[in-house]
């Protein structure tokens, strides 16, 4: 499926996997940011899977492939190539079977590329395979630790990481901080591209009710330090009495 799996057969948490952080999060939460800044001082590599969706429907719409159409995206994913690094700074490559991988880091982050996503993602299929890709990508890391972040994460991709939070925030405070990375767009439009996103993702995935075992975060009044902060208190919470006991 991809080169850095190298065809890891492991479940996630097995013996010798590295310890999972799994992050939840709607589009504007801070899991991004938290996310990597968190991994990065404890020494963790991070998983973006949004990434990956995104690298896809980026594939899929330089394809000319239906991304409405589930077999088709599927069909896709069986030549296509995804790759990205998990330390330092993020690297992006995809490709597809006989053709040189392009590296599509700034490519997959164009707004117009953002309001294909939910196209994809929305296809049970195409979720459970890159589900897997993503345990085995974990897996196949060699890294003591992975911040994992995106969807289906606490619940589906990593359900017995030893942490697993939803991160989440209001609506006005997510637009809040779209609206300062995204140039040309208002408040009021990211805001409605905020909610137009909430209500197509509400059909495939709860982002705002943690399951059972997961903590709950809400970043609508805390800052980046803090938000970071308080993923880092939850991780050591879990990380230090299994350090004591060595």
């Amino acid at each position: 499926m991809t080169d850095a799996a190298t065809n890891a057969a492991h479940d996630v948490g097995a013996p010798g996997d590295p310890i999972l952080v799994a992050i939840d999060g709607p589009a504007g939460s801070g899991k991004s940011s938290v996310s990597r800044a968190s991994a990065d001082r404890l020494g963790f590599g991070i998983l973006d899977t949004g990434a990956a969706y995104r690298a896809l429907a980026w594939i899929a719409l330089q394809a000319g492939v239906d991304l409405d159409t589930e077999a088709a995206v599927v069909q896709l994913m069986d030549a296509w190539a995804f790759s990205i690094t998990m330390r330092g700074e993020q690297r992006v490559t995809v490709g597809l079977a006989g053709a040189e991988p392009i590296d599509a880091t700034a490519a997959i982050r164009e707004h117009s590329v953002s309001g294909q996503v939910s196209r994809v993602s929305k296809h049970p299929v195409v979720r459970e395979r890159l589900n897997e890709m993503f345990r085995e990508l974990v897996a196949a890391s060699g890294l003591p630790g992975v911040v994992i972040e995106g969807r289906d994460i606490t619940t589906v991709v990593a359900p017995d990481a030893p942490v697993r939070i939803l991160m989440t925030a209001s609506a006005e405070a997510r637009a809040s901080r779209r609206a300062g990375e995204l140039e040309g767009l208002s408040h009021a439009q990211v805001l409605a591209d905020i909610a137009a996103r909430d209500a197509k993702d509400a059909l495939v995935v709860d982002f705002f009710n943690p399951a059972p075992g997961v903590t709950l975060v809400d970043t609508s009044d805390l800052n980046f330090e803090q938000s970071v902060q308080t993923v880092i208190d939850i991780v050591e919470a879990v990380r230090l009495p299994a350090g004591k006991s060595e």
